[in-house]
Formats: C-alpha cells, structure tokens, sequence
C-alpha cells in the first residue's frame, strides 16, 4: 500500500456490504414461491446467491429446474412483492452506521455502486435516509453496463467529484472486486456478506479483508494520509 495513498471517496457495493438486504430479499422469494404452490428452501442455501441478484435466487430456489417460464413468473412476482416491501427489515449493517458518521465527519465522501436496478436502489436508500448523505448512487442499470465492467465505477467517481485512484471500493464479491481493480481503485473484501460456502475472498485479489464493518476505519487509519 502506497504510504501517500490520500483517500477522498468510500464506494459501497448495497446488498450484502452497506444494508443488510436478505431478510426481505428472502421473504419476497418465500411469498414468490408460495403463492406458485412451490417448496421453499432453507434460507442458508440460497442467501449466498443476493450478490448475484433476484434471477440466481430464483434458480438456486428451484434447484435450476422448472421451466423458463414458471421462472420468469416466480421472478416477476418476487421483484413486485419486493418492490413492496423494500426496507421493512433491511437495515445497515451493524457498525456501518459509525463507519458512515465518521467518513463524513474527516470529511471523506462516500457513495453506493450497485447492480441492484434503480427501481429498487433509489427507494431502498431513500426509506434508509441515505439519499441526501450520499455523494453518489450508482445502479445497475444507471449506466450502459453492470459490474465488473469499469463504466459504473467511473460514472460514481464524476458524479462524487474524485479520482478512481482517491477511491477504495467495498464489496462482498469477486466481480466486486474485479470492478475496483480494473480502474486503479483500492479494493476491500467484505467477509461478513453473502459469500457462498466454497468461497474465500482471500483469493479475489483485494487490498484488504475485513470480517466486520467497522474495521473498514481500522483500513482507513493504517492506509491513508491524514
């Protein structure tokens, strides 16, 4: 890590590394499936498959069967229902909400790239009372391309008025990571999220990993100028 290494600028991948999504991803999926006479799985199963969004649920809940139809409707009712009840239980996750009061107290911006749609970010963040403290939110579909394609990653650091190089990007993924990497960013492995069992994010690439939110000022303290 450079010893000059001036941070400006804390990007948040949402679901799974800023606000704990799963407890209404998952009870939109179970209501989904429900109301189609289908099984529903244990949750552990399919928790790790948020990060990849609401069609990997779906399949991993189907255990990749059923046809593309009856898919298409299970999804079709579980983003509507979501789309419903999009922050009765989310919430930051323990220890973020210190994180965020601190970067903007050092006066250090911080903002949200996400590949959840805009349908669902721009509500999620505004019910959270996040929009406003925010220097940018980028969503899947903001932009031409999703992560890791480096135009959302680039987009955020216009809209907050930095450098990819004064940027660290937070994510509980590989292509989390993959994304931060392809644009010079610092990139921090976030542990605590919707990893799947057989994956170590020690092999993703990143600068850091942290099992905890509020280690991320434990980084910022050892890593940056002041």
């Amino acid at each position: 890590m450079n010893a000059d290494f001036r941070l400006a600028c804390v990007l948040f991948d949402l679901d799974g590394t800023l606000v704990d999504t799963a407890p209404d991803l998952l009870a939109a999926l179970q209501r989904a499936l429900r109301s189609h006479d289908l099984a529903i799985p244990d949750e552990r199963r399919v928790q790790p498959y948020i990060s990849y969004g609401a069609a990997a649920m779906v399949w991993e809940s189907l255990n990749g069967s059923g046809t593309e139809e009856l898919q298409k409707q299970v999804l079709a009712a579980m983003l509507e229902d979501y789309q419903q009840h999009i922050a009765d239980q989310t919430r930051l996750f323990p220890g973020m909400v210190e994180v965020l009061q601190n970067l903007e107290t050092r006066g250090i911006k911080w903002g949200v790239v996400t590949n959840k749609l805009r349908r669902f970010t721009e509500p999620l963040m505004a019910a959270l009372q996040l929009t406003p403290r925010a220097a940018c939110i980028i969503s899947g579909d903001t932009t031409g391309n999703s992560k890791p394609h480096p135009e959302p990653m680039l987009a955020a650091c216009r809209d907050a008025g930095v450098r990819p190089e004064q940027s660290v990007y937070i994510g509980d993924s590989a292509h989390d990571i993959a994304a931060g990497k392809v644009v010079n960013m610092k990139t921090v492995a976030a542990a605590y999220g919707y990893l799947k069992p057989a994956e170590d994010p020690h092999n993703w690439g990143a600068d850091a990993l942290i099992s905890d939110p509020l280690e991320i000022l434990h980084w910022i303290e050892t890593n940056t100028c002041h």
